[in-house]
């Protein structure tokens, strides 16, 4: 019966084929080495992974993460960030066919368990639009929030309550040990530096970026903002490489290199998509390299030694709607992963190319059913996904938000 299930299952194509009425979507557990579905009880529609001690360069199972994530609930008042720790979470290739000749018993070791979910939590003054975690002290967590303000909390208490044996819970009640309430309006963009500790920036609505800095155990806010965005400020990107230099991206269509120390002006731009532009991720790795993701649904890659606004230097159009969010690989210069409003993730590793070679004699390839040869992998199953993350310990894993919850995977392919 079940070899007769897989027979009569048909890969769906998204943006090619129409999901009729009673139908659903299911997935092959053959196509992810992990993959785990998770609910909380409001959409998490930010969230950032929160380094442990656990090691560098996990690949054994079952791996332990732990998540901060903003929630946004339908009465302001109930909004918290929520500290979760995912444990046990087991590779789940096989559990559609446990008997599968090809894996071993070690494997066998790895199935059936469940996933466990602990949670702490900080209640949260109105929704969360951007939630970050201080790089260089996990416990210090950002949120830009729709009331307008930019708050720090330190989640010590809460985070320890995860990470040890578990006993009375702080209180949740902890009020920020910062807040600016000087952005003109709310906003989303939000960065801290990986190579000053404290240091960061927030953009608002209002096309204005901030600079903070810290100072003796809290932040001074410099309040002259840097201008050059014509409209709302969507995203930030410290350089990986360059203590005084940061990305910007906006609603209008411009991607900005800017100096820290200059707030007249940005240092190079350029006119980067056709619409909004949402989201960008600076490589860590090759730090020339730069990518944007668009309301059009494409995301081009900016190489910072050629950046002209005619000269991208790949740009590719395969998503239907919206780009919601973009991220290089931590750990692999040519791999990266982009959510998108037609709900679906796709993952790319930019140094495959076209072989001519490979290419068939016969009838021409439709162009809706052609894949770029960049294509490895298209995650689906979610719906509206605003955020995702590779996580940075465990080689592979991607974590990924949306208003049905968070998910937890890793191709089997990559």
């Amino acid at each position: 019966q079940q070899q007769q299930q897989q027979q009569n299952a048909v890969v769906w194509r998204p943006g090619v084929d129409a999901m009729e009425e009673g139908e659903e979507l299911d997935y092959d557990s053959r196509a992810y080495l992990c993959f785990h579905r998770m609910k909380v009880e409001w959409p998490c529609l930010s969230f950032d992974l929160i380094p442990d001690n656990l090691g560098l360069y996990r690949k054994k199972f079952p791996h332990t993460m732990y998540v901060a994530a903003g929630t946004q609930a339908a009465d302001k008042g109930q909004n918290k960030i929520m500290l979760l720790k995912l444990s046990d979470l087991h590779k789940t290739k096989y559990d559609d066919d446990p008997s599968d000749e090809e894996h071993s018993d070690s494997d066998a070791d790895d199935l059936d368990d469940e996933p466990i979910l602990e949670q702490q939590s900080i209640n949260h003054v109105g929704a969360i639009n951007r939630l970050r975690v201080m790089p260089q002290a996990p416990n210090i967590i950002a949120t830009w929030a729709d009331t307008g303000k930019v708050n720090i909390f330190n989640a010590k208490d809460q985070i320890a309550m995860l990470s040890g044996p578990i006993g009375r819970a702080p209180n949740n009640a902890s009020k920020p040990i910062f807040q600016f309430g000087g952005h003109p309006e709310e906003g989303f963009a939000m960065d801290w530096s990986r190579l000053t500790p404290g240091r960061m920036l927030t953009g608002d609505c209002s096309k204005h970026i901030y600079l903070w800095e810290h100072n003796q155990g809290s932040w001074a806010v410099n309040t002259m903002p840097f201008t050059g965005h014509q409209a709302s400020v969507e995203d930030l990107q410290w350089s990986p490489s360059e203590r005084n230099v940061f990305a910007s991206c906006s609603v209008d269509k411009t991607v900005r290199i800017w100096d820290a120390r200059v707030k007249a002006k940005s240092m190079l731009f350029v006119a980067a998509h056709k619409d909004d532009v949402n989201v960008l991720s600076w490589n860590r790795k090759a730090q020339h390299l730069l990518v944007s993701g668009s309301d059009d649904g494409s995301f081009k890659i900016w190489d910072l030694r050629s950046f002209k606004s005619s000269q991208p230097a790949a740009n590719f159009k395969w998503h239907s709607a919206p780009v919601t969010s973009v991220e290089w690989h931590p750990h692999e210069e040519s791999v990266l992963a982009v959510s998108s409003d037609d709900d679906t993730i796709s993952i790319w590793d930019l140094a495959l190319e076209d072989d001519p070679e490979a290419k068939t004699d016969g009838a021409a390839i439709p162009k809706e059913l052609q894949i770029p040869p960049q294509l490895l992998f298209v995650h689906q199953g979610q719906q509206h996904i605003k955020e995702l993350h590779f996580h940075p310990q465990i080689t592979g894993m991607l974590v990924s938000s949306a208003l049905n919850g968070i998910n937890v995977f890793k191709p089997a392919n990559t």
